[in-house]
């Protein structure tokens, strides 16, 4: 159980880490202004919309099925990780 608790609080520290490294790289992008910036405002918006919508959906349904709490929440978060890292890469290039 320790082990298990330890590995969802380490992907949960990397998630706010990479989160915090997109925010930083959309920040720039907003900031320089024109229609990129534009654009990346309304995707922000959008994709924590759908990502939030999917995630939910996946949890409630591993509730139902009898999933552990645990397990749901790993899901969670490598379902937002995944997410992240997706952005990261395309606000880098």
């Amino acid at each position: 159980m320790t082990a298990s608790f330890m590995s969802l609080f380490m992907h949960s520290a990397f998630l706010a880490m990479e989160a915090q490294e997109v925010i930083g790289l959309r920040m720039l992008r907003i900031a320089a202004g024109g229609k990129a910036a534009d654009h990346e405002m309304e995707r922000m918006v959008s994709e924590k919309m759908q990502a939030a919508a999917q995630i939910g959906a996946a949890a409630a349904i591993s509730a139902v099925t009898g999933k552990s709490a645990h397990a749901i929440a790993s899901s969670a978060v490598s379902g937002y990780r995944k997410k992240v890292r997706a952005n990261h890469r395309r606000l880098s290039r």
